[in-house]
């Protein structure tokens, strides 16, 4: 019986010894690998079996973690993982108390850069590159591993436009697979493909122009040319810059032919690579569909309105948009700076613009918020999608931190439904025009209600609903976690001692209703799922220092800590918001 060459792998110091013949071997035995794990465990797929000949050739020719190695994004970086030390505990990736989906320096020390966002490597080799050469180290490597998608945004121009007119030792690696999650856009990526086939004999130009060694584009699938290439670059000083071509899902026919749909496919069949599909019927939908087909059903009647979505039509379900009136729903790419500021352009001259941004992600563009939105109080309607924990991505994506760093701004309407329905009416009212910016915030994820697709009605800007009427304790909630507390409420108060009001509205709030409150009860706790420090709660606390109210008031929320990955309800009981945590405070009162 042949034996495993993966096997023998724990660290690249193993892979360095393997006969140069036998690393295609080798790669299938890690596609294998990859394909066994994350068909029972989920996670991200393709983007990982595209550059699987990479990952061995980058270990390979270059002394890691001596050498400094930066994957952009890192959901890539399955197979870099396995081969780092981690494949005995490969198959706790992305679970709770397991290892993160992404890279993570406190993981291990070849995970250089803690990468979940896109378009960061560049910069941060870049800075590697510059402090090494400043210690006097200038033999150490430095390299970035950058998408194509990810090599379209701001910053990564921004961190080639330095790296060009410095003499740091940087090495970046542009993966062209003409996809990110979805398919790439833009005049770069026409222009990327120009190469590839040949159509622009002066392509190359574009790089050189920046001071680059630009070599390529060579297929990433071919050790002979990736590793005659490697070995190379690494003598040469400077900035250098190689164009590999690769297949999203190389190796698994289904993954390439759907590069899409395999991205992060949920569980499937290692063998025939079919989708293991859940049962739906009867299932409420997902937020994001509301969103998806609520603002389609809207454009329909209103030419003024427009989606605009920074590399996510799928995630985002603006795709029923995009397929039905392209003209009018617009991916710009990972450019979301760019998107809020096209956005308040198109405000300027009366367009009805859903921006459609991960939480996570308007964080990178918050200036733009701030500068061109806000500060000129343009009627943009951000809709976040992915609001509160995500779950299994960690730390990087949790939209935990949208309402503290939103209801600061002035002009800032910020909005959290409880359910679907009220996330319909909110798209609607929203439309109907509005006289400031709005973010309205919902998780991932499906809701609570089945028959969601209701008449519209017109909500009222800044009102709270009282869910419940009690005499003693007022607990107040906002969005979508206000579901586990009318279930723990439910299952423990009979005596009618708590009331609950829900409180969609952080900015503005309904003042009235809080003076009700703290002249009728004895105690209020305020539950969010997002950060206690800044967040809903902190803005009842401060209405009621401003009137002076003296009642005790609890905030539940997330703690003053990063949250790391694992189930959202599992990362729920971790921070005190499960039902079950929240029947036991309940019960202390």
């Amino acid at each position: 019986m042949a034996t495993s060459l993966l096997e023998h792998i724990s660290f690249p110091s193993d892979l360095r010894k393997i006969a140069r013949e036998k690393l295609p071997l080798l790669a299938t035995e890690l596609r294998d690998f990859i394909i066994d794990v994350v068909s029972k465990k989920e996670g991200h797929l393709g983007a990982s079996l595209g550059v699987v000949e990479l990952t061995i050739a980058l270990h390979y020719v270059f002394d890691t973690p001596q050498d400094l190695l930066v994957w952009d994004v890192g959901h890539q970086a399955y197979g870099h993982k396995i081969l780092t030390g981690r494949k005995d505990v490969f198959h706790t990736n992305r679970q709770y108390d397991g290892i993160s989906g992404f890279p993570k320096r406190s993981e291990s020390v070849y995970d250089t850069f803690g990468t979940g966002h896109s378009s960061t490597a560049i910069s941060a080799a870049l800075g590697m590159a510059i402090a090494s050469k400043l210690k006097g180290d200038d033999e150490k490597n430095h390299i970035a591993v950058i998408g194509d998608a990810s090599i379209a945004a701001g910053m990564a121009f921004e961190g080639l436009n330095h790296a060009g007119v410095s003499d740091a030792n940087l090495l970046v690696i542009l993966n062209d697979n003409a996809i990110g999650i979805d398919p790439s856009v833009g005049a770069l990526k026409d222009y990327l493909t120009s190469v590839k086939e040949g159509r622009n004999p002066k392509a190359n130009n574009m790089i050189k122009s920046l001071n680059f060694d630009y070599s390529g584009p060579i297929d990433g699938h071919d050790f002979d040319a990736l590793i005659s290439e490697l070995e190379r670059l690494k003598k040469k000083k400077g900035p250098k810059f190689l164009h590999i071509i690769t297949t999203k899902g190389k190796g698994m026919a289904l993954a390439e032919e759907h590069q899409v749909k395999y991205h992060a496919p949920g569980k499937f069949d290692k063998e025939t690579g079919e989708i293991l599909a859940k049962p739906e019927e009867n299932l409420p939908p997902k937020f994001q569909d509301v969103f998806g087909l609520t603002v389609l059903e809207l454009a329909r009647q209103n030419l003024k309105i427009i989606g605009i979505t920074p590399a996510m039509p799928t995630g985002s379900s603006l795709k029923f948009m995009m397929d039905e009136m392209p003209e009018r729903a617009i991916d710009v790419g990972i450019a979301e700076q760019h998107a809020v500021t096209l956005s308040a352009g198109m405000a300027t001259q009366g367009m009805t613009v859903f921006c459609n941004i991960y939480s996570t992600f308007l964080q990178r563009a918050y200036d733009q918020v701030i500068h061109d939105v806000a500060l000129q109080d343009l009627p943009v309607i951000f809709c976040l999608d992915r609001a509160g924990l995500v779950g299994e991505d960690g730390a990087t994506h949790h939209g935990v931190f949208d309402i503290a760093y939103l209801r600061c701004i002035p002009n800032m309407i910020v909005y959290s439904p409880l359910n679907e329905v009220e996330l319909r009416n909110m798209l609607y009212t929203a439309s109907l025009g509005l006289n400031h910016p709005i973010a309205i915030r919902y998780p991932r994820g499906r809701g609570v209600i089945v028959d969601w697709q209701k008449s519209f009605e017109e909500i009222e800007i800044g009102k709270a609903k009282r869910l419940r009427k009690g005499n003693r304790v007022a607990v107040l909630t906002n969005g979508f976690i206000g579901n586990n507390v009318i279930e723990a409420l439910g299952n423990i108060d009979n005596s009618g001692k708590f009331s609950h009001c829900d409180f969609a509205f952080v900015k503005p709030l309904d003042e009235q209703v809080l003076h009700d409150i703290f002249t009728s009860h004895e105690a209020v706790i305020t539950v969010e799922d997002g950060v206690v420090a800044g967040g809903f709660g902190s803005g009842v606390l401060e209405f009621a220092s401003t009137h002076g109210y003296c009642l005790p008031v609890k905030n539940i929320g997330l703690p003053d800590q990063f949250i790391e990955h694992g189930t959202v309800s599992q990362l729920q009981q971790l921070v005190g918001l499960d039902v079950k945590s929240l029947e036991f405070i309940f019960g202390n009162y």
